[in-house]
């Protein structure tokens, strides 16, 4: 899930991947425990829905912040944690939507459809996850080999998701609005590097 290849890290980096994936399930982990606990309030389903969703964007933002970083610390071997990044992200917006799907609604479908029609931040966060899907079966190196030249630029989705996931967060949240926009924040940040990376390429 990104619009560079995955880069061979030094042996003095190898260690880096194994703990950026086990630290994405750190959230997942702590979340269980408070769920066995019974600390999740009065209304559990609610709460994994809004942690699972706030991870999701976390780490699709994280993922998006990869390149930058490695352009800006000139650090190639940074490039691949893009991916375990948005697969993470991918992850998270799986369980965020399995929640709502399932255990919020039921698989009530007539529910769920009516819930679509009447609620545009259901449809920005089904759009979202329908692109990091795309991007998470596309994100092996096989994929990379049949795809191509098509590959980065199915890859940039992954902006497209982020715009996606902002926008169901400022849509679904009613009160509080500072901790979306401190997300559309970082993303517009992202979006300004990835249009100066390339500006600067086409110099």
């Amino acid at each position: 899930m990104a619009s560079e290849a995955p880069a061979a890290y030094p042996r003095r980096w190898g260690r880096l991947p194994i703990i950026t994936a086990a630290s994405t399930t750190v959230p997942l982990a702590c979340l269980s425990i408070a769920f066995l606990r019974d600390e999740l309030g009065a209304n559990p389903i609610e709460e994994i829905t809004h942690v699972t969703g706030d991870w999701t964007l976390r780490f699709l933002l994280a993922s998006l912040a990869i390149t930058p970083a490695r352009r800006a610390f000139e650090l190639p071997a940074l490039a691949p944690l893009r991916r375990t990044f948005g697969l993470a992200a991918f992850g998270y917006a799986t369980l965020h939507a399995l929640t709502y799907v399932g255990l919020d609604q039921g698989f009530d479908w007539e529910l769920l459809t009516e819930d679509v029609r009447e609620h545009r931040f259901v449809t920005a966060g089904f759009g979202a996850w329908c692109c990091l899907l795309l991007l998470a079966l596309t994100s092996t190196r096989r994929a990379m080999r049949r795809l191509g030249p098509r590959w980065r630029q199915l890859h940039r989705l992954s902006y497209v998701a982020g715009v996606l996931g902002v926008v169901h967060y400022i849509w679904l949240v009613k009160a509080d609005l500072l901790p979306p926009l401190v997300h559309a924040a970082v993303l517009t940040a992202l979006l300004a590097a990835r249009f100066q990376g390339r500006r600067r390429a086409g110099c």
